[in-house]
């Protein structure tokens, strides 16, 4: 009986847990605060672009932005590492989404007007933590700095 136990344990594959919207928005919201404080500071340039492109990329209220941000930086001071936020988006995010997460980040990392060596180690992980090739990464890269009018 019990080899039988282990076998159905192996054989039957739980599908991957649903995430709610919510879960979803924190955790592309996580990813940016993170980069925003990979620098060491957290200025205001960073938290306007931050809201501008949640707001943007889910369609959210100034308010439901707000208390996104609240609850994605109390998120981000509880977590210990990326791996969690970068799960659920691998997951759930179709590939040009995680793109589109890689030129937001860019836009969040750029909002001070500098790539620090620092942010350029983070976007290469999370680049490959959300499949994202060095080839798409790179050209996600240029479109931002091609929307903000610096060179690359």
């Amino acid at each position: 009986m019990p080899l039988a136990f282990i076998r159905d344990l192996f054989s039957a594959a739980a599908p991957p847990r649903r995430h709610e919207p919510h879960e979803l928005h924190v955790a592309a919201g996580a990813l940016l605060i993170e980069a925003a404080l990979l620098d060491g500071h957290f200025d205001e340039r960073e938290r306007a672009a931050i809201a501008r492109l949640l707001r943007d990329k889910f369609d959210l209220s100034a308010e439901e932005v707000a208390d996104l941000i609240a609850a994605t930086e109390q998120k981000v001071g509880e977590s210990t590492q990326l791996f969690e936020f970068t799960r659920v988006i691998g997951r759930h995010f179709a590939e040009e989404e995680r793109i589109h997460l890689i030129e937001m980040l860019c836009e969040v990392m750029y909002a001070d007007g500098t790539l620090h060596d620092f942010e350029a180690g983070m976007l290469r992980h999370l680049g490959q933590l959300l499949y994202v090739t060095d080839r798409a990464r790179g050209e996600a890269r240029k479109r931002v700095l091609a929307r903000l009018g610096q060179a690359g």
